[in-house]
């Protein structure tokens, strides 16, 4: 009796699997639907049926055991179906579930194979709601890749599949996608379709400095596209934007020391940011700020400063360099007027409400080199970073990114004096091992052998945090210890902004985040201030940049600080404020090629 009921309750099932398939056409096949029944009852109707109903309960049962989170399963069932046995529109579910998976592993570039079957290029003759399937898992594994632009593209191209929350929801992402754009990926596209006008929203908004400006971006560009679905409703963050109240800023200190040790870093933030102010001056902006220079290294102390400051009816505090002073404002419970300091805390020091931090971390440029690794398909890591307390910071922060992300830290060395450096190398690729173990086997057969010493393979890259001359070492040692095939992360710190070909050519290989004034000199002031001043076309660049982005960053704090995830593209990197109100910087990479450098695209393939 329970045997009949069992065959009758399968037959039920099958009979609604069937009944819910959908044959677009007799070439492309049925596409698998999940009817309501276990995973276990699946399968066992798939090993009593004949192979092409049994491929179609295998993907069902796959499809059930992703829904449940069980990915493990998934893959296991997955496997037992033939892809290449498979009709069309079996191969489409069957390559779009695969990307799922491999999603949910944080596997984009495997997500990326499985959707370049040939199969897929008949997604289009399936139902609407399995290429809205498909084509979101692509637009989510470009993301994930850091194809951004691309990722914009496919979530635009499927909105007209979209309505309801599915329509916002997706809208939303789009927008999340473009605003973070770089600048010169927002360049063009003006063939008047919808995407175009996304990226004509963008632009707009990323040249709008104040709020006042990106008000008035946001209207222009509603009144010149108002059939655009983000006309009819704007995103969430640009009416949040036009709900703000607009309070121009009417006077800004600027607080820098004048002479002493910092006194040249003072002059290029200084530089930088007047540039900036001047800028907005010859380019008719209204309502622009006054700005006033005050001495830090003459102060007797800050409660005078500030008391001085507010007496001048200054609005804004840009400054202070100086860390003990910095560090004086992040003890403080509050503070008289919002302040955007040049340099940060310590690590962990919660400041008042009214303090901001904007400085050149070295431990963005860490966090960077961890996520541009892993989105390039790096799971296994060693660390090479100076001695000392710098040192132990940079590989702290790239530690806690790098496992974050799901990557492994194997071993880390920290380097000092050159005549060191090949023993570390050697001791994290355990190459003196290989070299016993020769050694052992010559004396075992009591004979010379022609062994070369080898290293371990569990490596996938180095990531380096060094100084010119300590990196134009570390290639050619990687070389002499049989490593010089490990792709190699580093900061900016090993670039000395020239073109030195001769110098270079000792880090050929070596990939770096850079600040995008010094990758990218397509920006206008960037021009004026390098002819004006030509050290800043060098290392010292970095520093006019952060001046420069300073005076940007000034009347898009409160901003910041109301929509979290917003960026502002500045010319040391693209500029996002955390929950502890740091300003944290991404930024774009390059590669050292026969000497050159020569910028990477935002991630690779």
């Amino acid at each position: 009796m329970t045997a009949c009921l069992r065959q009758l309750s399968l037959l039920c099932i099958f009979g609604f699997l069937a009944a819910c398939t959908s044959s677009p056409s007799s070439t492309l096949g049925e596409l698998p639907r999940t009817p309501q029944a276990s995973i276990e009852q699946l399968l066992q109707q798939a090993a009593d049926s004949n192979p092409e109903q049994a491929a179609l309960l295998r993907l069902s049962a796959a499809d059930l055991a992703l829904a449940q989170g069980d990915h493990g399963r998934a893959a296991q069932i997955l496997d037992q179906v033939p892809l290449e046995g498979l009709k069309p529109a079996q191969q489409i579910f069957a390559s779009t579930l695969s990307a799922e998976l491999a999603l949910a592993r944080q596997r984009p570039k495997s997500a990326l194979k499985a959707l370049a079957h040939p199969s897929l290029e008949r997604l289009a003759e399936l139902p609407v709601d399995q290429q809205v399937r498909t084509h979101v898992v692509r637009a989510r594994a470009l993301q994930a890749d850091g194809q951004k632009l691309a990722a914009a593209r496919e979530r635009a191209f499927i909105a007209p599949l979209l309505s309801g929350e599915a329509a916002a929801d997706n809208q939303e992402a789009i927008w999340s996608l473009v605003s973070s754009l770089p600048r010169d990926q927002l360049q063009g596209g003006d063939d008047g379709s919808d995407f175009a006008a996304w990226l004509t929203l963008a632009r707009a908004l990323n040249g709008a400095g104040t709020l006042q400006q990106q008000k008035a971006a946001i209207e222009t560009w509603q009144q010149q596209n108002p059939q655009h679905p983000a006309a009819e409703q704007l995103p969430e963050a640009l009416r949040q934007i036009l709900a703000m109240s607009d309070q121009p800023l009417a006077k800004i200190a600027l607080l820098l020391p004048q002479d002493g040790q910092l006194a040249s870093v003072s002059r290029a933030l200084r530089d930088g940011f007047l540039a900036a102010h001047y800028q907005a001056q010859q380019a008719g902006q209204p309502n622009l700020p006054s700005i006033q220079l005050y001495d830090s290294a003459r102060l007797s102390s800050l409660d005078e400063f500030y008391r001085q400051a507010q007496a001048d009816g200054v609005q804004l505090v840009v400054g202070p360099l100086e860390k003990p002073l910095v560090r004086q404002l992040g003890n403080r419970e509050q503070l008289p007027i919002t302040t955007l300091a040049l340099n940060y805390t310590d690590a962990g020091q919660e400041g008042p409400a009214q303090l901001f931090q904007f400085g050149l971390a070295a431990e963005d440029e860490a966090r960077e080199a961890a996520r541009r690794a892993w989105a390039d398909g790096m799971r296994r890591a060693v660390a090479l970073v100076p001695r000392g307390d710098w040192g132990d910071r940079v590989l702290a922060a790239f530690r806690q990114s790098w496992e974050a992300a799901g990557g492994t830290l194997i071993a880390a060395a920290h380097i000092d004096q050159p005549v060191q450096m090949a023993q570390q190398i050697a001791d994290l690729f355990q190459l003196r091992q290989s070299e016993a173990r020769a050694k052992r086997l010559q004396s075992t057969l009591g004979t010379q052998l022609a062994a070369q010493p080898a290293r371990r393979q569990d490596i996938d890259f180095i990531f380096l945090a060094a100084t010119p001359q300590q990196a134009q070492q570390i290639k050619p040692t990687l070389a002499f210890q049989y490593a010089g095939d490990v792709p190699v992360y580093a900061t900016s710190h090993l670039y000395s902004g020239g073109n030195n070909q001769t110098q270079n050519l000792d880090l050929e290989g070596i990939r770096f985040c850079e600040t995008p004034w010094l990758l990218h000199a397509n920006d206008a002031l960037q021009q004026q201030v390098t002819q004006q001043w030509p050290q800043a076309a060098g290392s010292l660049g970095r520093l006019f940049a952060m001046g420069i982005d300073a005076y940007r960053l000034a009347p898009r704090l409160s901003q910041l600080k109301a929509l979290p995830g917003s960026q502002v593209e500045g010319l040391t990197g693209s500029l996002s404020l955390n929950p502890a109100q740091r300003i944290e910087r991404q930024l774009p990479w390059a590669e050292f090629r026969n000497g050159q450098v020569q910028p990477l695209p935002d991630s690779t393939l």
